[in-house]
């Protein structure tokens, strides 16, 4: 008798996996033109479809290219060197070009800066503000011999000192600790964190000539060190982690130790 060989039923056939859709932004922008006063300010919902590694940059680039070419906003580096994007992210300050929208939600909100001149929508004019900052703090180097000599080398800096100054150097004035903060709002005239950490770096700089009275006389008033209501803010949204909040009260202890408060 002849064996029977069952057959095995055919394999069901491979069907590819269904495509992931990707997540889709709604993007609510806060827009208004100084030039065009006659148009309130409003929010403006836009939709992109997020893609992995995206920013909040491409996106706003995607937007100004293939739906509304009017959106204002800055962008220079696009690495977080300049700057120039820096905008209210729900309400926070952040760098548009280090933000990734996959740590936002679907929906999210942006508007410009606080504090400083609008230019439009997202732009805002932290240039101006920070070119009279440090022409009030005098915040460049003062040579002790300020005779030009191009051959004169300068002398020799211990490492660990030239580290530390290059930390408190490493600010790109931004403006979000400016405009995260509270008493800035209050006091146009106050120099923010930025503006301190300015002088707490000179005041380690062994090439300039200036005493500590002098760097603390510049910010011994509530436009300065004093006017700082250590709620923060600064040291909570600097782009570059810098100790801005630890700089302030080392000032503002050093004042008070020489007498100048």
């Amino acid at each position: 008798m002849n064996a029977v060989i069952p057959i095995k039923p055919a394999a069901a056939a491979q069907t590819p996996a269904a495509t992931t859709m990707a997540r889709r932004l709604r993007i609510k922008v806060l827009r208004y033109n100084p030039a065009l006063p006659a148009i309130d300010a409003h929010w403006q919902a836009y939709e992109v479809d997020d893609a992995p590694g995206m920013t909040l940059f491409i996106a706003l680039s995607e937007i100004r290219e293939t739906q509304d070419a009017s959106l204002q906003f800055d962008f220079v580096c696009r690495a977080g060197i300049c700057g120039s994007c820096a905008m209210l992210v729900n309400g926070r300050p952040a760098l548009a070009c280090r933000t990734l929208t996959k740590d936002l939600g679907s929906e999210f909100t942006l508007a410009p800066l606080p504090v400083f001149e609008l230019i439009g929508d997202l732009s805002v004019n932290t240039g101006k503000w920070m070119r009279g900052m440090s022409e009030r703090l005098q915040a460049w180097v003062h040579q002790q011999d300020p005779t030009i000599d191009l051959g004169r080398l300068e002398a020799r800096m211990e490492p660990e000192l030239a580290d530390a100054i290059y930390e408190l150097d490493r600010c790109v004035e931004c403006g979000c600790c400016v405009a995260a903060c509270g008493t800035a709002r209050m006091r146009p005239d106050f120099v923010g964190a930025v503006g301190l950490n300015k002088i707490a770096r000179l005041r380690l700089d062994p090439r300039d000539g200036r005493s500590d009275d002098d760097f603390y006389e510049l910010v011994g008033d509530d436009d300065g060190v004093f006017g700082c209501m250590s709620l923060l803010g600064c040291h909570d949204v600097c782009p570059k982690q810098l100790p801005l909040a630890t700089q302030i009260a080392f000032i503002r202890r050093k004042m008070v130790a020489l007498g100048i408060s």
